[in-house]
């Protein structure tokens, strides 16, 4: 069995000392770790690293690790002081298949089976269901659909999509609007209720501003059976009801990277916030999904790693003014409070979806992101 090496600090290459300067051990590290069954390799880093999301580029600088992704269950990981920390991979029995992944992905798929931001434009062209077999109102699998706007070939087949959001900025003119942007807010998410029929708040705000895009859930698949106008298309399965205004898209085969490697972006964008959630309605914690307001326009791939920071709150100085009267009087905005950790694994144009890796309080909307140091 071939032994890897893997060195943390000083010694063996130049650019390892660089990445070494950054990716200092914990004090308190063990001296050595089994790597286990539903370990992820940001929570081993992250008992041994600082930084744990500099892990790649400290293995990757060591050409004998072949890929600094397969790690497997039944790995022990020494950490000795030989010539300064170092970190030596015993590798024991293993299956490729069994591989310890960088994220948990298998985690993700429960409740992002596929879902996509598009372009508004590119979802309102897009081919449409205009009726069921028989007239129906919903449609069952099995059952026969009738698509406008269709091209292709029959035995071809496509997703269907139904919008379940709309991602637009405030609007910077609109005194309201305005004021949410002040305390950090620079974007909402609109549920829909029907294709292009949005959730009103009571203000009536939504609706104005720059457009971010639409997020699309594929809610199942069908086969073309005949072509023309409308072509008529075979569900093959669905999660939900078909129903008429349900779009079709080509589908994605690979909608997830088989590999992340974390790394910080390589500019911060402007205003780069948390602007929605895919599995909460306030709050979001560790392992759970949420939407940046930012995107491969801004230079994010995947693998992008943020801090998340929560703005400051804005509290009346009851010592510096009188605390019998708080409409009045000198106000201070505290610090911005450190969240946690979030990993780019899906990217759109001007939107991505993130992991939040680990976090130490709530990760709410309008959390600010910053270079994650």
């Amino acid at each position: 069995m071939i032994r890897k090496t893997i060195v943390l600090l000083a010694g063996m290459l130049v650019t390892l000392t660089v990445y070494a300067a950054g990716a200092q051990l914990r004090a308190n590290h063990p001296d050595s770790y089994t790597v286990r069954r539903g370990d992820t390799l940001w929570d081993i880093s992250a008992k041994f690293l600082a930084k744990p999301w500099l892990w790649p580029e400290i293995w990757q600088a060591n050409p004998q690790v072949r890929n600094p992704h397969l790690i497997y269950p039944g790995d022990v990981l020494n950490l000795s002081f030989i010539n300064g920390p170092s970190l030596r991979l015993e590798p024991g029995v293993r299956r490729e298949s069994e591989a310890v992944p960088a994220i948990p992905l298998s985690q993700l798929k429960m409740f992002l089976k596929d879902m996509r931001v598009m372009d508004s434009n590119a979802v309102s062209s897009a081919p449409y269901v205009v009726g069921l077999e028989e007239n129906r109102l919903r449609g069952a699998v099995g059952q026969n659909l009738y698509v406008r706007g269709l091209q292709g070939e029959p035995g071809q087949r496509w997703a269907i999509v139904r919008p379940s959001h709309v991602f637009r900025g405030f609007d910077q003119n609109d005194p309201a609007d305005a004021d949410l942007v002040a305390h950090g807010l620079d974007s909402n998410a609109a549920m829909v209720n029907a294709p292009w029929r949005e959730d009103s708040r009571n203000d009536g705000h939504y609706g104005k501003g720059d457009d971010l895009g639409v997020e699309v859930t594929v809610i199942g698949t069908a086969e073309t059976l005949r072509t023309g106008d409308p072509a008529t298309m075979l569900l093959l399965d669905s999660t939900r009801e078909i129903r008429s205004g349900d779009r079709i898209l080509p589908i994605d085969d690979s909608p997830y990277d088989a590999y992340y490697y974390p790394h910080a972006p390589k500019s911060l964008p402007a205003d780069a916030k948390v602007i929605g959630f895919a599995d909460a309605l306030r709050a979001a914690g560790s392992r759970q999904v949420v939407l940046l307001s930012v995107g491969a326009r801004d230079g994010v791939d995947n693998g992008t790693t943020f801090s998340i920071f929560e703005p400051g709150e804005t509290i009346h100085d009851d010592v510096a003014s009188n605390s019998a009267n708080r409409s009045v009087g000198e106000r201070v905005t505290l610090p911005d409070e450190y969240v946690g950790h979030v990993m780019v694994f899906r990217t759109f144009d001007r939107v991505s979806y993130g992991l939040v890796m680990d976090s130490l309080r709530p990760v709410h909307a309008g959390g600010r992101l910053t270079k994650p140091e």
